[in-house]
């Protein structure tokens, strides 16, 4: 079993930048896709970014790609999110979850995610 727990979130302005973290428990860490999911408040849980377990892949959705970098540090059990150029868009609290194993695939689905942290809340002010 993983357990992961979010931190950085915070208040920007708008254009600002922040680095979102997500560090795991488990010996096992190291061999799962690790995804950043996002909740704005009346909508549904969406797919933000994801690396896989050896960190050579990664995919991005749509409005986030050349903003976000997601990265991995396994020696850390970490897994990072830069974001940057920052909008009031992006205000939402962010969950890491732990994917699938040994996979060169990264998912973009809930349903692909088993293991969830608590969130932390990015707000971006105009």
């Amino acid at each position: 079993q993983v357990q992961l727990v979010e931190s950085g979130g915070g208040l920007v302005t708008a254009g600002g930048s922040l680095r979102l973290s997500c560090t795991a428990s488990g010996r096992t860490f190291n061999s799962y896709t690790i995804g950043w999911f996002r909740q704005a408040p009346g909508k549904e849980r969406e797919f933000v970014a994801g690396i896989n377990w050896i960190g050579r892949n990664t995919y991005y959705t749509d409005s986030v790609k050349g903003r976000f970098t997601i990265s991995r540090d396994n020696a850390k059990n970490t897994v990072y999110l830069q974001m940057n150029s920052l909008t009031p868009e992006d205000t939402a609290v962010y969950y890491c979850a732990a994917g699938q194993q040994f996979t060169r695939v990264v998912h973009t689905t809930l349903g692909e995610y088993d293991y969830w942290g608590q969130g932390t809340q990015v707000t971006v002010s105009s």
